[in-house]
């Protein structure tokens, strides 16, 4: 994980950190971070995290946050919360999502390379952002 992070123009974390030594090791190591706190993260790390992140990378509008709530239904949920962006990244579930709403809102959930829950494999996700297009969108196994 840690050669990834150091390759990558801008580190996503989606929330659950659990503890502010994980937080500070990606802040140390990420050129750019942009994360939220999850729903395992205490008062420190929601001091120090907002609920809701955005961030424009290359002309891709990208909002990043924890909860999403149930797999049904989502799609149209996401696109009403978040119209004014094209990428929403979440967390949760740990579990791996990739989906283009009816709106054209790409909906981007990397799993997890902590805690893969339910899942056969740790996963994380990579992608590129250029002039204004998120590409190469590749889910990682560990």
């Amino acid at each position: 994980m840690w050669a990834a992070v150091d390759a990558a123009d801008v580190v996503i974390h989606a929330g659950d950190w659990v503890s502010e030594a994980a937080l500070d090791a990606l802040e140390a190591r990420a050129a750019r971070l942009v994360g939220v706190y999850g729903n395992n993260d205490g008062e420190a790390l929601r001091a120090r995290l907002p609920e809701v992140a955005r961030a424009d990378l290359d002309g891709v509008r990208v909002a990043v946050v924890h909860e999403t709530g149930s797999s049904k239904g989502r799609e149209r949920r996401c696109s009403l919360a978040f119209p004014d962006v094209d990428v929403l990244v979440f967390g949760h579930s740990h579990i791996p999502w990739d989906s283009t709403t009816a709106s054209g809102l790409r909906l981007l959930n990397p799993g997890s390379p902590t805690d893969r829950r339910r899942r056969p494999t740790h996963t994380y996700m990579t992608a590129d952002a250029t002039d204004g297009t998120l590409t190469a969108v590749t889910l990682h196994h560990l």
